[in-house]
């Protein structure tokens, strides 16, 4: 890869470890105001000094992150479609290179839709954005989705969508967890990064989402909902980066989850 290129990615997968704990915020592209997520200046600058990269819209960047930040930004540039919309593989990009360029991006980032019925518009589109970040020298993250006939996080299904990813040229993918996830990561000749998807209901089955996919051969995760949807965000990111950089076991994570909120109350009531 080009020196550029290299660059970007080695901002985003910490050279140390060779992992990374990446921030979603990106929701709002085809959600909306999600909750917590309604004012993203308010719920990014406290969990930003623990992020690897933060993932956000253009929109969001120039409107709701400092730029002063030394945090690579993993900028989202498909779209096209609400949660109005029934058919959400309907995306098409958004946002140029150029513009990724110009806004100093480490890495732009589109959805696949693998089974569904726009699954040949998404893969060209990815193939597009490859073809533009190899001239930029910019990376490109494909984020796997799959059609609701197989809503199911299938390995089977999962491995054949990172795979289609890493054929077309990616330098990463963004896929979900599932049974078997080995086989997903021996398939796919590319660095893996795990999605939080919908908020859990525990810390700990959040921990144990983390640990299992670092385990089983993720380079890291990008998760939102399951940070800032917490009471205690900080405290959720500090543990989760214990899991990815510091191998902490699920156990000690939820030992620094309680001793930070404890620490966190603490200074609250003091003030």
């Amino acid at each position: 890869m080009d020196w550029g290129m290299t660059n970007r990615l080695s901002r985003m997968i910490k050279q140390s470890t060779g992992r990374s704990v990446m921030l979603a915020c990106d929701h709002g592209y085809f959600m909306g105001p999600t909750s917590r997520l309604e004012n993203p200046r308010k719920t990014i600058e406290p969990l930003l000094p623990y992020a690897d990269t933060l993932s956000v819209t253009r929109g969001v960047l120039r409107n709701g992150v400092d730029p002063g930040t030394d945090v690579p930004i993993l900028l989202r540039v498909s779209g096209g479609a609400s949660i109005l919309k029934e058919d959400l593989s309907d995306e098409s990009i958004t946002t140029s290179m150029a513009e990724a360029v110009r806004l100093n991006a480490a890495a732009v980032a589109l959805s696949i839709f693998v089974g569904s019925p726009h699954e040949k518009e998404s893969l060209i589109n990815l193939s597009r954005l490859v073809n533009e970040g190899q001239e930029a020298g910019m990376p490109v993250v494909a984020i796997t989705a799959v059609g609701k006939e197989l809503e199911k996080r299938d390995a089977k299904y999962l491995a054949l969508a990172c795979r289609l990813a890493a054929e077309i040229g990616v330098q990463v993918v963004k896929t979900y967890y599932c049974e078997d996830f080995g086989r997903v990561v021996n398939g796919t000749p590319v660095p893996l990064v795990v999605a939080g998807g919908p908020k859990l209901e525990t810390e700990e089955d959040v921990f144990n989402l983390v640990h299992s996919a670092i385990a089983d051969g993720a380079v890291g995760v990008d998760m939102g909902r399951n940070i800032w949807q917490n009471d205690h965000p900080v405290a959720m990111i500090k543990s989760i980066r214990a899991i990815v950089h510091e191998n902490a076991t699920v156990k000690e994570a939820l030992q620094l989850f309680s001793e930070e909120c404890r620490q966190r109350l603490k200074s609250s009531a003091e003030i």
